[in-house]
């Protein structure tokens, strides 16, 4: 269950690749040097940030959407390569459940850039830390008295507390400074110190699924509230009733902003990218310069419809039973991704059998349908050279529609190449 996560993993990108992934390379052959196949269960947490960036129009989202990293987010590069390798591995007994944004002590403590990188119209479902060690709880109890149906076996899922957890940032700032006695978001921070694309977050049109098998969820965003009062101790009543006396407001509002604007100017931090001129994470985190000074002004903020949901094809007929996926199915969602499914033979219904295929670039590769279609996954060639989304889009129409909504089309495409992968894994260290 551990890992190392951001944003400690954005200093050190090669670790992260070195911990997480080798993590999962260790304990899959751990497992198969000990012929332990039959009886050893796996269970990996992945994370939401293996979907990115899905700001709205396109803020919902399920197991199946398109694996879409964030530009220099290696911790999810190295959790996409793990969740592959864990998929992958020929074990019969191994599930991914994916973490969303984790609520708790830990989370109000973080103090860094990151938080400049979450864009304010940006959502989250979120799940507490207790909720989340309930489900680890219930999950070993019910495998531990032979209650998990063997089915639960060989698939993915996302971890989320549902409809009473999902927040926009937007809304998390306001309540949290309302509670100090500060009413305008303006006296605090500034809207251009935050990038508006290139996250990740999503609310869950599936996350009910796991809680129904595990009833896991108890806690609301009233805990995450909690824990920032909490965190406070003594001060949250200093802090109101130097908020209530004339000026008060203003004042400390002010001291606030100048250690917020102190934070964005360190290593990571957005106004940083702005006053060093760096274009490249200007054109990541903005899309542009002209983009960034069009922000507008906390007090004329507008927010969008965060009820409206768009729906993402996977390309395949999702209503049929899973014993009646065929070859055709396949080479259908083949050619949805903009590639070719090469293999003539599938045993119908065999999600696990590993297909040829060849991407939109001309890579070929090995694939389960597993892999494919339940988890998002794709050319795994692509995944590891670089961040190369406009080309993708281009030729990709299933990854285009998590693409295309959030890069105009006059914007100027560009690549990034990922310096780690699984293929800098080094597994003797």
């Amino acid at each position: 269950m551990g890992a190392f996560v951001s944003p400690a993993a954005d200093y050190e990108p090669e670790k992260a690749v070195q911990i997480n992934f080798g993590a999962m390379y260790n304990i899959v052959n751990a497992v198969k040097d000990c012929k332990q196949q039959d009886t050893t269960k796996i269970v990996n947490i992945g994370t939401i940030a293996e979907t990115g960036d899905r700001m709205p129009p396109i803020h919902w989202g399920r197991i199946g959407d398109p694996i879409k990293t964030s530009i220099y987010d290696y911790y999810a590069v190295s959790k996409v390569a793990a969740e592959r390798y864990l998929i992958e591995s020929g074990l019969p007994h191994w599930v991914s459940l994916r973490q969303t944004g984790m609520m708790g002590p830990a989370m109000i403590k973080s103090y860094d850039a990151i938080i400049f990188h979450n864009c304010l119209d940006n959502v989250l479902e979120y799940v507490s830390d207790r909720d989340s060690a309930r489900l680890m709880r219930n999950l070993c109890y019910k495998e531990r008295t032979q209650q998990l149906d063997e089915t639960f076996w060989g698939h993915i899922f996302n971890i989320g507390g549902g409809e009473d957890c999902q927040l926009n940032a937007y809304d998390m700032y306001t309540n949290s400074f309302q509670r100090l006695g500060l009413s305008k978001l303006s006296d605090v921070m500034d809207s251009k110190w935050y990038a508006t694309r290139n996250f990740h977050g999503q609310y869950y049109l599936d996350s009910d699924v796991l809680n129904d098998l595990f009833d896991f969820r108890r806690d609301t965003l009233d805990y995450h509230y909690h824990c920032f009062e909490q965190n406070m101790g003594l001060g949250k009543w200093a802090v109101k009733g130097l908020t209530s006396l004339p000026g008060g407001k203003k004042g400390f509002g002010s001291l606030l902003h100048k250690n917020f604007l102190k934070l964005a100017r360190t290593a990571h931090g957005t106004v940083r990218f702005i006053e060093q001129d760096m274009e490249e994470k200007i054109a990541a985190y903005w899309g542009s310069y002209e983009a960034w000074k069009a922000i507008p002004h906390l007090d004329q903020w507008t927010q969008p419809d965060f009820e409206k949901v768009v729906h993402i094809d996977h390309g395949y007929d999702e209503d049929q039973p899973e014993h009646a996926l065929r070859l055709q199915d396949m080479k259908e969602a083949a050619t949805f991704r903009g590639g070719t499914c090469l293999s003539d033979d599938m045993q119908v219904g065999d999600w696990t059998q590993k297909l040829q295929f060849q991407c939109a670039f001309d890579h070929t590769f090995e694939a389960s349908p597993r892999l494919v279609l339940e988890g998002g996954h794709w050319c795994p060639v692509c995944e590891r050279e670089s961040w190369n989304g406009y080309e993708r889009a281009r030729r990709d129409p299933f990854f285009a529609q998590v693409w295309d909504p959030l890069h105009p089309k006059d914007e100027t495409p560009f690549v990034v190449k990922k310096r780690y992968s699984e293929k800098t894994f080094k597994p003797n260290l």
